[in-house]
């Protein structure tokens, strides 16, 4: 699905800084066109599905309580 986002673009010494304005994403790059694109593959990664990359073990035990649940 693709959906369009807006971006403020400025300047920051020697590099240009882009921020999303829909969501907390920003990036930056040393020309306005590649500070966009770095914003545009950070949005694609950050709702891109996550992927597993370390399945953990999962284990039953009983533990004695004096607590009522």
């Amino acid at each position: 699905m693709k959906k369009h986002f807006t971006a403020s673009v400025w300047r920051e010494g020697n590099w240009f800084v882009s921020h999303c304005n829909e969501i907390e994403i920003a990036s930056q790059g040393e020309t306005k066109d590649e500070a966009l694109s770095n914003l545009k593959e950070a949005i694609e990664l950050h709702f891109e599905e996550p992927t597993a990359t370390i399945f953990p073990e999962i284990y039953q035990f009983e533990a004695q309580v004096n607590a009522a649940f």
